[in-house]
């Protein structure tokens, strides 16, 4: 099954969702990161890759990061303080 992505490209999507999946774990520049993220993720499922509903999932949690930001122990909340939501 052809996945819709340029085989050239495929190595740098690779390793912007390998740096974005990073950056998220570790907690820094979390929105930026998860930005990222919610993009690749909705290009691969709109691409057509296998297992759309995984790649939709994803996108839906990263676009929620987004909006959210860091947790209270993330690097980002630590350097820039902790951002309340009401």
């Amino acid at each position: 099954m052809h996945s819709g992505v340029h085989i050239d490209a495929a190595p740098l999507l690779v390793a912007a969702a390998w740096t974005s999946a990073a950056l998220i774990l570790i907690g820094l520049w979390t929105p930026i990161a998860a930005g990222v993220a919610a993009v690749i993720e909705a290009a691969a499922a709109l691409a057509g890759a296998p297992e759309f509903l995984t790649h939709m999932l994803v996108t839906v949690i990263a676009a929620s990061l987004v909006l959210l930001g860091p947790g209270a122990w993330s690097i980002d909340a630590y350097l820039y303080g902790r951002k309340r939501v009401i």
